[in-house]
Order: structure tokens, then sequence, then C-alpha cells
């Protein structure tokens, strides 16, 4: 059961990786908005043991911190 919930993260980290690829003519903020988003689903994901409320809550936790987060060029 452990070597799913590695799988399932794992998988997650990579979808999350290739999905940013798309970000390219994204806001600095939403850029940091899909990162959080995606940071905070993993780590709700862990720290909850794989519950999908976990990862829910985390994810939008995230999606909230990435986006007041201030990028300086």
């Amino acid at each position: 059961m452990k070597t799913i919930k590695q799988l399932i993260v794992t998988a997650s980290l990579a979808t999350v990786a290739l999905g940013l690829t798309g970000c390219a003519g994204m806001s600095g903020q939403d850029k940091n908005t899909a990162i959080g988003a995606g940071v905070g689903a993993v780590a709700g994901s862990v720290l909850t043991g794989g519950s999908t409320v976990g990862t829910v809550g985390g994810a939008a936790v995230g999606g909230v911190i990435g986006n007041q987060v201030k990028t300086t060029k």
C-alpha cells in the first residue's frame, strides 16, 4: 500500500512539472498560484496519508499562498 502512495506522489509531481511547461504565457502571479496549488496538493496528500480532503485542502491553501507571493524582476 505504501508503494502505491509513493507512486501516486511521484506521478503527481511529474504531472505538475509537465503541466508547468504550459505556463509560458502566464503572469508571475498566475505561475505562483499554479505552483502553490501543486505543491500544496502534494504536501496535503503526504501529510494526510493520501486523503482526498487533505489533497484538495492543500491545493487550496497552497494556491492562496502562491497567489499572495509577490515576484520582483
